[in-house]
């Protein structure tokens, strides 16, 4: 059973997701927050598996929401719902310690999928959209102040290890590395697990945005 807990500023937009979620034996919703202030209280007290997290709300918004809950050191994941034209925000949200993110127009099977994943401890993102995300946002993204440190985590992956994470960055699947190298796609799993746990990323999307940050992997010219 898989506990959620939904922030949206819009109440219809709440009361379809919970139709949604009560509809399937395997999700459970603990609660509805209206803005980031009341999502952070709320994450405290339930302990909700997923957040669902919307960006744009009155008051404190989903992005300083998201870094406050994962800063808690709560065990919820935050799944970050938005649209196209609010990248942006999402590739913050993304930095603040969200799992993922979908848009809000996503069919009902994908966010249930969406949600199972991130409450797995996986990273729901498409590869296309992290392609997409990073290739338009990574440049405008200050470099953070770490690098040392992230150089030497850098240091402590294996040859291979570094080649499987220039190709997480570059948004490849497992079975595309597992294709390039020759290699099992369980192989591959093995290696990106141990990278995680190197470089310290909570999960892919994490890896990709250390990758980026390294400049291991970088924005489309043109």
């Amino acid at each position: 059973m898989t506990t959620v807990l939904i922030v949206d500023d819009q109440p219809l937009q709440r009361y379809a997701f919970r139709l949604l979620l009560e509809s399937v034996p395997e999700t459970t919703v603990l609660g509805e927050a209206a803005h980031g202030t009341e999502a952070v209280r709320l994450a405290a007290e339930l302990h909700p598996d997923v957040v669902l997290m919307d960006i744009r709300m009155p008051g404190m918004d989903g992005i300083e929401a998201t870094r406050r809950i994962v800063a808690a050191g709560d065990r919820s994941r935050i799944l970050v719902l938005t649209t196209f034209d609010l990248d942006e925000y999402v590739h913050a949200a993304l930095r603040a310690g969200a799992s993922g993110f979908l848009l809000k127009d996503v069919r009902p099977e994908e966010l249930l999928a969406g949600i199972r994943a991130v409450a797995a401890g996986d990273a729901v993102i498409a590869p296309a959209l992290t392609r997409r995300l990073l290739d338009e946002y990574a440049q405008h993204v200050p470099r953070p102040g770490d690098a040392p440190a992230q150089e030497a985590r850098l240091k402590a992956l294996t040859d291979r290890e570094r080649e499987v994470l220039v190709a997480v960055g570059k948004g490849w699947t497992n079975s595309e590395i597992a294709a390039h190298f020759v290699v099992a796609e369980s192989t591959v799993k093995s290696h990106v697990r141990s990278i995680l746990a190197k470089i310290g990323a909570r999960d892919r999307i994490q890896a990709v945005i250390f990758a980026y940050d390294l400049g291991l992997a970088r924005p489309k010219a043109g």
